[in-house]
């Protein structure tokens, strides 16, 4: 039964031979009705208090999720962004290995032409000296064919002058 101070202040006892001093019981009816008003005032004032400390966990509970989804999707963005970084670096990496690997290649190949331009010249200088030594051994040859023929003709002339000399 909820009882309000109004039904407090208008109750009506029945009055009877030798009962309850009236006045008294009136005073005694507004004091328990001031009284019930005020528990009341205090109750709807603590039901509201209640209810707007209900709104405000709601309210903060809803705020702490947004906040862990935000956190949550920041660390998911985070790990993203790691990730992307290490595959970038990786390939970075591989570039830079596929440019290193041709780089040895020119390197290996301009070494390998190197050998053979040196092994060519090698031969060149070999073909050089024999053809040179060739030519020097035919001019010495023409040289001593010259020299004998000088002999010869030098003996030739020494007879002619051994010859004209008796007359």
């Amino acid at each position: 039964m909820n009882l309000t101070p109004l039904d407090i202040q208008q109750k009506q006892f029945n009055v009877k031979f030798r009962g309850f001093d009236i006045l008294e019981v009136d005073n005694y009816l507004e004091q328990m009705a001031s009284a019930f008003e005020a528990l009341q005032r205090d109750n709807k004032g603590l039901h509201e208090e209640i209810q707007r400390l209900k709104q405000e966990n709601r309210d903060f509970k809803e705020r702490e999720e947004t906040f862990k989804r935000a956190l949550q999707n920041s660390q998911k963005v985070l790990e993203q962004m790691k990730e992307n970084a290490q595959n970038s670096a990786k390939l970075v990496i591989a570039d830079a290995e596929v440019k290193a690997e041709k780089i040895l290649n020119r390197a290996y190949n301009r070494l390998a032409q190197l050998h053979e331009d040196i092994g060519e010249l090698k031969r060149q200088r070999v073909q050089i000296q024999v053809q040179v030594r060739a030519i020097i051994d035919a001019h010495t040859k023409m040289l001593e064919l010259g020299n004998e023929e000088m002999k010869a003709m030098d003996e030739e002339d020494s007879k002619l002058t051994v010859l004209k000399q008796p007359k």
